[in-house]
């Protein structure tokens, strides 16, 4: 059975696929670019969030079609890889966490518009077990208990947001909610690996800017690739 991989700013340059094949997949939601590679005898469908070219900004961003494109190639798994805020001073920029829950209050994505249908959403426990093991057997520094909280983007969080869902999260992203709730409608099993890329608005006083976010994410990549090597040698099976 083939891991599928979601992968954003945390991976971009990212080596961990060798000479990936790229496929273009149709599904009834849109078109999707994906990354077909084998790692240590496992199959690994890759998906970059934010596209080929690294350019859909996070609220252009078609989470439907890019769950829909797994559940058709037939991945059950799916590890998403997202950047993340700290909203805690403990947590420091180039954490790794693995959430075990998730909140956001703006609006998500459903394949049900037309039908009232009410899911539990949630992370798996055995996919996060995994990944906090392999952490732990490579003796890479792991947060295994924080709640994401996810907002709309594209822009970051006013100070007084962050004030305010500081109480509630440990973390702040864009992107994990939709992609685990829409999981879980299709009956994928889905986990979270965040680096932690930066301090939250008002966390402390440097001011936020893009670039800087991406140079930390690059500089927790090494630890985030060794990561999911472990978990992928070890759960190594074929398609």
């Amino acid at each position: 059975m083939a891991l599928g991989i979601i992968g954003g700013t945390s991976l971009f340059g990212t080596t961990l696929l060798g000479d990936a094949k790229e496929r273009k997949a149709k599904t009834e939601y849109g078109t999707v670019y994906l990354f077909f590679s084998t790692v240590h005898s496992r199959d690994i469908v890759f998906l970059p969030r934010h596209g080929k070219d690294r350019n859909i900004p996070p609220h252009r961003i078609n989470y439907k079609a890019n769950m829909r494109a797994f559940k058709d190639l037939g991945v059950e798994e799916i590890i998403g890889v997202t950047s993340a805020g700290s909203l805690k001073r403990a947590i420091t920029p180039r954490s790794l966490v693995v959430p075990h829950d998730y909140i956001s209050l703006c609006t998500i994505p459903t394949y049900y518009d037309d039908e009232l249908v009410h899911v539990t959403p949630g992370l798996d426990e055995s996919l996060r077990k995994r990944i906090l093991e392999a952490a732990h057997a490579l003796s890479v520094k792991i947060i295994d208990q924080s709640v994401y909280f996810q907002t709309p983007g594209p822009r970051l969080e006013t100070k007084a947001e962050i004030k305010f869902i500081k109480d509630y999260a440990d973390v702040v992203g864009m992107n994990m909610a939709s992609e685990a709730t829409l999981a879980t409608e299709l009956g994928l099993r889905y986990a979270n690996i965040s680096t932690v890329d930066n301090y939250a608005h008002g966390i402390v006083a440097e001011e936020l800017e893009y670039k800087d976010i991406v140079e930390t994410a690059s500089k927790s990549r090494a630890d985030l690739e060794k990561v999911l090597l472990k978990v992928i040698n070890s759960s190594n099976s074929t398609i």
